[in-house]
């Protein structure tokens, strides 16, 4: 079975002129896969994910596993509110060469903790793809209890996984006294990526590894192979930016980022918008701090975006 553990990189989808810039995806994947991440996540929340329709977020899954081409794992995004709509992009994700399936638990309406057992238990029995939970109650405004996790993994062998970005290193200790060892759990906030893994946790899927990928995958490998010294020192430098990622709604900070570095346009769809100018001059400050960027290489954002509706 596969080992999912290291660094992950929840990729961005950039766009111009309202669609997909597909040549601009395929240059940040190679940029990945040569940093020598473990893996990619197309269409998650920095994957705007939510305003792709079926067709924009099965293409991104598509394009994905074509330019990794085995190099490099493929986590997709493919939760769904909606169970049918999860099974649906699941199995269009896992009929696209997808190695595994990151399921978010369904947002807004708020299922009780049996609901969310029967919602991942029907995807999980809908794929043979290894299944990766992800549990952010800040944006769902549910948590995947302790519970629910471990009933999970018992009743599905193809749940394998989590995505643990709750802020609580304590519920790291939970899943793993829960579950054992063969669990994977994988941090989803970059500042919290060395407390996680000190009590637990293998690895992260990453929002700042967009930004500074060799860097993430060289803390990240630290941490794991017993030189917390260097890990340490990796995080100290680049935990302003950790922060100012999150300035801001993700992903808007990253794509900000990602242009000012001259990889990506600067472009959104509704309702995510460009950054106050505030925040975007403090992110452009710790950029240039990091020597990502030099002085003035900060280019105004573009202003065209595009509603999306999502279409079967």
């Amino acid at each position: 079975m596969a080992e999912w553990k290291g660094t992950y990189t929840a990729l961005v989808t950039p766009f111009r002129d309202g669609h997909i810039d597909e040549a601009a995806l395929e240059r940040l994947i190679e940029r990945q896969v040569r940093a020598g991440v473990d893996g990619v996540v197309p269409v998650g929340t920095t994957g705007e994910s939510s305003t792709l329709d079926y067709e924009e977020h099965v293409r991104v899954i598509e394009l994905t596993v074509k330019v990794a081409a085995g190099r490099t794992k493929v986590m997709a995004g493919s939760g769904a509110n909606s169970t049918k709509e999860a099974i649906y992009l699941t199995q269009r994700a896992e009929a696209a060469g997808a190695d595994a399936t990151l399921q978010v638990a369904p947002y807004y309406n708020r299922p009780t903790q049996e609901g969310l057992f029967q919602h991942f238990r029907e995807v999980a029995r809908a794929t043979r793809l290894p299944v990766i939970l992800y549990n952010i109650p800040s944006r769902c405004g549910v948590e995947i209890a302790v519970d629910t996790v471990r009933r999970l993994a018992e009743a599905c062998p193809n749940v394998v996984g989590i995505k643990e970005a709750g802020g609580n290193p304590d519920r790291v200790s939970q899943l793993r006294a829960a579950l054992g060892p063969r669990f994977w759990i994988l941090s989803g906030d970059d500042a919290l990526t060395l407390p996680f893994m000190a009590v637990g946790a293998n690895g992260v899927v990453s929002v700042a590894s967009n930004v500074i990928p060799r860097e993430m995958v060289r803390m990240v490998n630290a941490f794991a192979e017993g030189d917390p010294g260097t890990a340490r020192r990796i995080h100290a430098r680049y935990y302003p930016l950790f922060k100012d990622l999150f300035l801001e709604t993700n992903p808007i900070p990253v794509k900000a980022a990602l242009a000012m570095m001259g990889l990506i346009a600067e472009e959104y769809r509704l309702p995510l918008v460009p950054m106050a100018p505030a925040n975007r001059e403090r992110l452009a400050q710790t950029l240039q701090a990091c020597g990502l960027i030099r002085s003035g290489a900060a280019p105004a954002p573009q202003t065209r975006r595009r509603s999306a509706t999502r279409t079967v």
